[in-house]
């Protein structure tokens, strides 16, 4: 074929939509979504969005008259024709017109597809005949994010509604030979158009009360909203101590500067640092699983018992101390300097999304959100809010001594209850914590909203011994919308016994805060 290729999945589509998914994930979000998910979304509003829908059809179809016309192969004409003479099944409404959201959806469509933006962007290549034959690649990818959205919305919601049945969706993929600067043209077009997607659910009128976004839902001056977060692989990709003790190994060998700081190398060797470092991980991980396996030796609960998990997780905390105690007597983390913790502090990996929702909070004059983040890391430095441990210094040198502070499940929960209690005084609480982690556990459960970001092993195994469980996060709030619709309380409460999951910090951006 000549300058475009279509298909079902893959190549540059399945491309673009692995880079847009978390951007998609917004709209399941929004209230119009959970509101057609739930069953109980008023018929006026599906209508006024289904004729919405129709316009973004019209337009697509005179977008892919355009494309026909640009193509200069016959075999990509065919397809495209296919699909342009395609029977909706719909008309629209008599006096219905586009609201804002469609219009800027619809816009942007017809200038990508008549070579308006295109000429924006490559000034002087709209003139060639070559050139415009590329049109259609980039009339597509503007037009593919509402044909995939739609896919997506559509199995999401029949995953909640009908776990065994399995429905395809038609969809167009789209491909093209295109060169580096204008493949990367075609995804910010991709990109911009399903962002328009989302503003489009998202601007959809809804006249009853949803539960999402949970900040606006909750948010007000008789509740003190307050965020938790554990630290380590829930907001950091990486484990952040031993960043630390890779500084210091790093150190032993050479003179590094860190912020026109330079530190002398004056202690071991890196091989001897290195060894013992791998000693003490090593030691630690095979003493964890250990005590992981002795507490799975319980006695299965019937029902879930948070005292029971409670004592059953106190074994954690004595492995905790000693493997804290063993780094200071090591040295490791002797002699560090509070700019080489700072430095590492900036050059965190976070997990994707994690800093964009705290920033977010940050930013905005019209959230009101206390955050907090509980963390076993050995420093808070340079994060700012961070109920921690923390190395001990003598003139801004690490002296290689830990100030415990928060060392194990039970002094989380306990940092926990006490910044809840603090908060209650003006008012009631509503908490919500995300975690993932055995070491989250309790708070996770104690907090009126636990969120795990993908469970790791040992959290499914506490679960079917102590009795909590999981609910994916989409799934639970269709069923509390449902329960809001039908006259009843979708409260939320601590020690439920139910965990909620998501794959992403998308999923949690958008459930509290929306787009």
């Amino acid at each position: 074929m000549g300058g475009l290729a279509i298909r079902d999945e893959g190549g540059i589509a399945k491309s673009l939509w692995k880079k847009s998914r978390n951007e998609s994930i917004f709209a399941i979000y929004t209230p119009y979504i959970l509101s057609l998910a739930s069953g109980k979304l008023d018929s006026a509003s599906f209508l006024h969005c289904i004729s919405q829908d129709l316009r973004f059809l019209q337009a697509s179809a005179e977008a892919f008259e355009m494309a026909e016309e640009c193509s200069d192969d016959d075999d990509d004409k065919a397809v495209i024709r296919k699909v342009r003479k395609r029977e909706w099944g719909f008309e629209l409404p008599a006096g219905n017109i586009s609201d804002r959201a469609m219009v800027k959806c619809t816009d942007f469509l017809l200038a990508t597809a008549s070579g308006k933006a295109v000429g924006e962007r490559f000034p002087g290549k709209v003139a060639t005949p070559f050139e415009k034959t590329k049109f259609s690649a980039y009339a597509l990818a503007a037009m593919s994010p509402s044909m995939r959205i739609q896919s997506f919305l559509s199995k999401e919601i029949q995953a909640v509604l009908e776990p065994d049945e399995n429905i395809h969706l038609y969809k167009k993929w789209i491909d093209m030979c295109l060169t580096g600067e204008e493949l990367q043209f075609v995804e910010n077009i991709y990109q911009k158009a399903m962002k328009l997607q989302v503003e489009f659910f998202s601007a959809q009128p809804i006249i009853q009360n949803t539960i999402v976004p949970l900040y606006r839902a909750h948010g007000s001056d008789e509740h003190n909203f307050v965020i938790f977060s554990g630290f380590d692989m829930t907001c950091s990709a990486v484990d952040s101590c031993a960043l630390l003790a890779d500084i210091a190994i790093i150190k032993s060998s050479k003179a590094i500067k860190l912020n026109g700081y330079e530190s002398l190398d004056d202690g071991a060797s890196s091989d001897d640092l290195r060894d013992i470092w791998s000693s003490l991980h090593g030691q630690y991980v095979e003493e964890y699983e250990q005590c992981i396996d002795s507490i799975m030796l319980s006695d299965r609960v019937t029902q879930f018992n948070f005292e029971s998990l409670c004592n059953a997780l106190g074994q954690l905390s004595e492995l905790e101390k000693a493997a804290n105690l063993r780094v200071a007597n090591s040295g490791v983390l002797k002699g560090l300097h509070m700019d080489e913790i700072k430095w590492a502090g900036e050059h965190l990996v976070f997990q994707d999304g994690c800093l964009e929702f705290f920033r977010e909070i940050e930013k905005s004059k019209d959230i009101a959100i206390d955050v907090h983040i509980l963390s076993y890391c050995w420093s808070a430095s340079g994060f700012p809010n961070v109920h921690s441990n923390e190395l001990l210094f003598d003139e801004s040198i690490s002296t290689g001594e830990i100030l415990k502070r928060v060392q194990n499940p039970t002094e989380k929960l306990q940092t926990f209850n006490e910044i809840c209690k603090m908060s209650s005084n003006n008012g009631r609480n509503l908490s919500v914590y995300i975690g993932g982690s055995v070491e989250d556990l309790l708070c996770l459960l104690k907090a009126d909203i636990g969120v795990v970001i993908s469970p790791s092993a040992n959290l499914t195994r506490l679960a079917g011994l102590f009795g909590f469980s999981f609910v994916p996060l989409f799934s639970g709030l269709v069923k509390k919308q449902r329960e809001l619709i039908e006259g009843g309380c979708p409260c939320w409460s601590g020690l439920s016994g139910t965990l909620y999951t998501v794959s992403s910090w998308a999923e949690i951006h958008a459930f509290i805060l929306g787009t």
